[in-house]
C-alpha cells in the first residue's frame, strides 16, 4: 500500500516537523542563564544540568504522559498511570548520570474526587519507590472548563518534575563515542508513554480503531486496554548499578522520535553512526499494524521505528569490553546495535535495510 494509505503519527495531530521548529524559540532561554548562582549551566545532548555548588549538579526535568491518560479513563483504571508520570521524568533525569533525589506533581482534574484522586495517588506513589526518590509535594487543581474527560467527571493530566542530582567527575556528557563501541538496550513491555496517539487511532474503536477495550486480539494475551496501560518501566536502579565502575559513554531515553534521538549524539560526535540489529518487539505493534490493515491503511516499519521503542526502552554507549560486566552488573540488558563511522542512522529489521531521517 502506498500514498494515502500510508498512516503516520502526524495523522493523529503530532507533527514532528512543527514540532521541531516551534522548539528553535527555546533557544531564547539562554538569555537566563547569567541568573544562574553557581556558574553557567551545561548542555548535555539530552538536556541542561545547573551548578549548585561543591562540585555538584541538579538535572532537572518536567514531564508529562500524553494522551495515555484517555485510556486509562477508557479503561476506568487509574491506579498505574501515575507510574507513567514518573517514569517520564525519572528515566530523563538519569540520562546525565544523575541520581533522582526529589520528585513533585501537578494533576489537573475535571472533578477532584476523594476516591479517584486516591487512585492516582497509588501509582505516582509506586513510581516513587522504583525511582527511589521521594514525592515531596505538588498541585491537585479543579480545572473542568479545561480538562474534559471521556468518561464523566474523570478528565485529568499528570505532569511530574523530577531533580536529580550528579556529581562534575560522574556526568555522563555522550562524548568520547568512537566506532565499535557497543549500544546496549534495557527492555520495555510496551510503548510506554509514546506514540499513544497513534495506538489509540489504530487499536480503539472509541477512537475509530478496530478494537473494544476488552477485546483480546490475536497475538496478544490480555484485553488491549490493559496491554497499553501496562506501566512505562523504571530504569533507575540499572542506572545505578551499570554506573558502579562502569565508564558509560551515553545515556538514552528511547521515548518521543525513538531511534531519531540518537541523533542528538551525533552532534556531539561528528562522523559517528548507529546501526540497530537486534529486535523482538512486544506483540502489541504487530496488532497495531495488523490493526491499520483492517481499516485499509498501512504504518511502515521506518514509521514504526521513528514513533515507538520497538522494545527497547532505555539504552546505553559503552565501550566493547566493558560490555559483558556492564550487563552483569545491571542484571539485564543485551547488545542491539554498535557505533559506526557512517554519519547515519541505520535499522536492520525484518529482513531489510532502513535509513532513518528527520
Amino acid at each position: 500500500m502506498v500514498g494515502d494509505n500510508k498512516l503516520t503519527y502526524a495523522d493523529t495531530g503530532v507533527d514532528r516537523d512543527l514540532r521541531a521548529a516551534s522548539k528553535t524559540g527555546l533557544a531564547d532561554l539562554k538569555t537566563t542563564y547569567k541568573l544562574s548562582s553557581h556558574g553557567q549551566p551545561i548542555k548535555l545532548p539530552y538536556g541542561m544540568i545547573t551548578p549548585v555548588g561543591n562540585g555538584r549538579y541538579n538535572d532537572t526535568v518536567i514531564e508529562g504522559i500524553g494522551t495515555k491518560v484517555l485510556v486509562a479513563q477508557l479503561a476506568g483504571r487509574y491506579d498505574t498511570i501515575g507510574v507513567d508520570a514518573i517514569a517520564m521524568a525519572a528515566n530523563d533525569v538519569i540520562r546525565s548520570g544523575a541520581r533522582p533525589i526529589v520528585l513533585v506533581d501537578n494533576i489537573d482534574l475535571q472533578k477532584s474526587e476523594p476516591q479517584f484522586v486516591n487512585e492516582l495517588m497509588k501509582g505516582l506513589i509506586k513510581g516513587a519507590e522504583e525511582s527511589e526518590a521521594p514525592l515531596v509535594g505538588g498541585e491537585v487543581a479543579d480545572v473542568p472548563t479545561l480538562i474534559k474527560g471521556i468518561r464523566e467527571n474523570r478528565g485529568f493530566h499528570i505532569v511530574v518534575s523530577a531533580v536529580g542530582e550528579v556529581y562534575e567527575n560522574g556526568i555522563i556528557r555522550g562524548d568520547g563515542i568512537v566506532p565499535g563501541d557497543i549500544i546496549v538496550g534495557l527492555k520495555a513491555p510496551n510503548q510506554h508513554s509514546n506514540g499513544v496517539s497513534l495506538v489509540r487511532r489504530t487499536l480503539f474503536k472509541e477512537w475509530g480503531g478496530v478494537y473494544e477495550p476488552t477485546d483480546v486480539p490475536d497475538g496478544l494475551s490480555r484485553s488491549v486496554v490493559d496491554e497499553v496501560l501496562e506501566p512505562t518501566r523504571i530504569y533507575v536502579k540499572q542506572m545505578r548499578r551499570a554506573l558502579l565502575g562502569h565508564d558509560v559513554k551515553a545515556a538514552v531515553h528511547v521515548t518521543g522520535d525513538a531511534y531519531l534521538k540518537f541523533d542528538k549524539l551525533q552532534e556531539v560526535n561528528p562522523g559517528i553512526g548507529f546501526v540497530f540489529d537486534n529486535f523482538n518487539p512486544p506483540p502489541i505493534y504487530g496488532v497495531m499494524q495488523d490493526a491499520a490493515r483492517k481499516m485499509g491503511k498501512e504504518i511502515d516499519d521506518e514509521e514504526m521505528l521513528k514513533t515507538f521503542n520497538m522494545g527497547w526502552g532505555f539504552a546505553l554507549v559503552a565501550a566493547p569490553q566493558s560490555v559483558h560486566t556492564l550487563i552483569d552488573s545491571m542484571g539485564e540488558g543485551e547488545p542491539i546495535g554498535r557505533v559506526t563511522n557512517s554519519g547515519d542512522i541505520t535499522i536492520k529489521y525484518k529482513g531489510k535495510t532502513i535509513d532513518l531521517k528527520r
